[in-house]
């Protein structure tokens, strides 16, 4: 029982870390903006379910890696840990200072609309897909978020929780996202939330960061 409230413990904190950066606009939001207003609601909400693939392909490689790190070395996972927390303090340092998205990205999107062609299913996942997992920083998220959740005892069924709340959590996200930027009064209202929204986050990311580092032995 002990173990499984700390697997447990695990899990809400990760749910916590995962959406804070999952609602801090970035990449991805872009390419939801852009396919969900430029073609249709349903290409934006299939763009969502291509980050959530992209997800778990991160979260694969990043989390069987640490298990072979932490069969070779806990001084180089330990090592691991800490450049995490130090990635988790940037990340929020850098939201701190973020103007937010603006309109910019929304006024690009309009200007696109009426000579965009349509975009099929398995398009608009493409294109969620490769904007996901091909983007660098995403790998560098995962591996200081899971450095810092996976234990040497973490049994595989809890690592597929894991994986399936990320993708989930990102799929679930993007795919509001989708249908609220097509009502004009929400999306100028979430836009202008935007900054704010990653003041908050970068505060948050920035105490977890600084709560691992000084916790993490």
């Amino acid at each position: 029982m002990h173990g499984t409230s700390v697997y447990f413990t695990q899990w809400v904190t990760l749910i916590a870390v995962f959406s804070l950066a999952v609602i801090s606009p970035g990449p991805d939001f872009i390419v939801a903006v852009r396919n969900s207003i430029v073609h249709s609601r349903r290409a934006g909400i299939m763009t969502a379910l291509g980050f959530g693939l992209g997800v778990l392909v991160h979260v694969t490689y990043v989390v069987f890696g640490i298990a072979v790190v932490i069969a070779q070395s806990i001084l180089v996972f330990n090592l691991i840990k800490v450049a995490g927390a130090a990635y988790l303090v940037y990340i929020g340092v850098k939201a701190l200072r973020s103007q937010g998205m603006g309109a910019k990205v929304v006024d690009q999107a309009l200007a696109m609309e009426s000579r965009a062609a349509t975009m099929g299913d398995m398009a608009a996942i493409r294109s969620g897909f490769l904007t996901n997992v091909l983007n660098p920083k995403a790998t560098l998220f995962f591996l200081a978020v899971f450095s810092q959740i996976i234990s040497p005892s973490s049994p595989l069924a809890w690592k597929l929780v894991y994986g399936l709340t990320c993708f989930l959590l990102v799929t679930a996200w993007f795919s509001l996202v989708a249908l609220v930027l097509n009502h004009g009064v929400v999306r100028n209202r979430f836009l202008g939330a935007t900054k704010w929204l990653d003041r908050i986050c970068g505060v948050l990311l920035v105490a977890l960061g600084v709560r691992i580092a000084l916790t993490t032995r």
